[in-house]
């Protein structure tokens, strides 16, 4: 995936493997692991996947999360404990091409339901956003990985940031449900219809919050809001399409410095789980301010809201504030 890959040393990963899934595993012995409750046993991979799991779910699913609050679910790694839990559960949710390790360990998996996120509704290329905007080096490291994936551009994984193909989404994980738990169908029908009027409301706030403003255009750290931009007629800049903590180039930044100016640009979006240095650094140099858009790549104390719609929530105002709303 082309979007946000990183390279960080061995010793970094090792690291961030011991830390995080020492949470994992510390949480994967309760009685509520998946694979041993009476209830129907949802593994889910990341944040937006467990909160579809757990709307249209409701009572009648104990749902588990691969990805701990707080980490980066982009370099998840799997333990072989979590691995095999994987296999005792009713039902796996995942959203291909976010999480190698993930995509690698429901391959080997004889999860009897394997729901993928990404089938359910049309991925785009958004590519064309995050251009090798770092210099040689990033537009040779660019190039790499696209070969590596074998075509020009991945498609992008971020749908659930667009509440129209997060609906797509939800509607399909709620057929596959009723079909694997037929007893419960009815509830789950009704818990989806009901999700599906809560991201119909915030599909018309954001519709209506951003139809008129004073500029289309806003910056962030990485390129995560390419489905939210299209839907709603903006234009994302990413200051590292590849990597939300690398340091712009000075070409770059004298680059969306003069878009600022350009396009009336006020405000350099960074996000919660990653660094906002680089963000801080070309609004300091450009003379703009920062604030938090936030991917909701995983909920914590720092999120500006306790859940899907209240972070979304947020993410509105800010860019109602930052594109100069009428």
């Amino acid at each position: 995936m082309n979007v946000r890959r990183r390279r960080i040393s061995g010793i970094a990963v090792t690291a961030a493997t011991a830390l995080g899934l020492g949470a994992l595993s510390a949480c994967s012995s309760d009685s509520s692991a998946a694979g041993n409750t009476d209830k129907f046993d949802v593994v889910a991979s990341f944040y937006p996947m467990e909160y579809l799991a757990e709307q249209i779910g409701g009572d009648h699913v104990n749902v588990t999360t691969l990805t701990e609050p707080g980490q980066e679910p982009h370099d998840l790694e799997l333990s072989a404990k979590q691995t095999a839990q994987m296999g005792e559960a009713d039902a796996v949710l995942y959203l291909k091409s976010l999480q190698p390790a993930v995509d690698e360990a429901i391959g080997q998996s004889d999860v009897k339901t394997k729901i993928d996120a990404a089938s359910l509704t049309k991925l785009e290329d958004h590519g064309n956003v995050e251009h090798d905007h770092g210099g040689e080096e990033h537009a040779d490291e660019h190039a790499e990985e696209e070969h590596a994936e074998g075509g020009e551009h991945a498609l992008d994984p971020h749908v659930w940031l667009d509440p129209v193909k997060y609906a797509e989404i939800a509607e399909g994980v709620a057929k596959s449900f009723e079909k694997a738990d037929p007893d419960h169908a009815d509830d789950y029908r009704k818990n989806a219809e009901a999700l599906a009027k809560k991201l119909g409301g915030l599909d018309t706030a954001f519709k209506n919050g951003l139809a008129k403003t004073d500029t289309k255009v806003f910056f962030t750290n990485h390129a995560a809001f390419g489905y939210l931009a299209e839907r709603y007629g903006l234009t994302q800049e990413a200051i590292n399409g590849l990597d939300p903590e690398s340091e712009p180039s000075p070409a770059r930044i004298k680059e969306l410095q003069q878009e600022a100016k350009a396009d009336g640009v006020t405000t350099v979006f960074y996000e919660t789980l990653v660094s906002d240095k680089t963000a801080k650094t070309l609004a300091k140099d450009a003379g703009l301010k920062t604030d938090v858009l936030d991917p909701l790549e995983g909920i914590t104390d720092k999120s500006k809201g306790e859940d899907y719609v209240g972070v979304m929530e947020s993410n509105l105002k800010a860019l109602e504030t930052a594109l100069g709303a009428k």
